[in-house]
């Protein structure tokens, strides 16, 4: 299964919507362009907006903050994760249906998005204020995520930390396995598809029970 092509996600909109969707991709596709040509700090939110061809105020309809922006290849995809966790049912194992829930938000998006979202990351490995607002923005993903498991269990994840430590697992699980991504796409230049991102935090998944079980007696080499 692949990503769906962007006149695919625009076709249902009314046109009045799918011009507030072109003009919300132009200033994110502009602003990552700008930002990995000339540098994070030295593009100003003026220079953004004339280029766009759009005023300040059209900025701030769609976008918080230069950060924001700059980040909205990953910010489409943690509010399509959490969007797949809450409306998704729940049913078997916790941790393989927050695993479902990635894979299905990362094959929603559009054909171009993991490119535009390795570009991200790559912006916010190098700069430090990006990396500041990814932390934040991955902790609001993990309380939304607790939230609807809270919701699902009828508990509070104060009472049962389970809910926490899934939750954290599952998060551990996309960091990771996304920086293998990065780093392979880094080392070999193959391809940066989404299902290669999907595969390798599968992967990282797929360790967490020996990583739990993990022991000084049975080291990684002898396992």
């Amino acid at each position: 299964m692949t990503t769906r092509p962007a006149h695919d996600e625009e076709s249902s909109l009314p046109l009045r919507e799918r011009k507030k969707l072109r003009t919300r991709r132009s200033l994110a596709d502009t602003a990552l362009r700008m930002f990995l040509e000339r540098g994070y700090h030295e593009v100003t939110l003026e220079e953004l907006v004339s280029a766009v061809e759009v005023s300040m105020r059209t900025f701030f309809r769609y976008y918080s903050s230069k950060e924001e922006v700059a980040m909205a290849a990953e910010n489409e995809l943690w509010d399509a994760y959490a969007g797949e966790v809450d409306r998704r049912k729940l049913t078997g194992p916790v941790l393989a249906h927050l695993r479902e829930c990635y894979a299905a938000a990362v094959r929603g998006r559009s054909a171009d998005w993991s490119e535009r979202y390795l570009a991200c990351r790559g912006l916010a490995a190098r700069t430090p204020a990006l990396r500041v607002y990814h932390a934040g923005t991955t902790q609001d993903l993990q309380l939304r995520i607790i939230e609807t498991l809270e919701k699902e269990f009828d508990t509070d994840s104060r009472a049962d930390v389970r809910l926490r430590l899934i939750a954290d697992m599952a998060l551990a699980s996309v960091r990771y396995g996304t920086k293998n991504w990065m780093r392979a796409h880094r080392h070999s230049g193959r391809p940066d598809d989404a299902e290669r991102l999907i595969a390798e935090v599968a992967l990282a998944f797929d360790a967490l029970p020996s990583a739990l079980t993990l022991s000084a007696d049975a080291p990684p080499d002898s396992a």
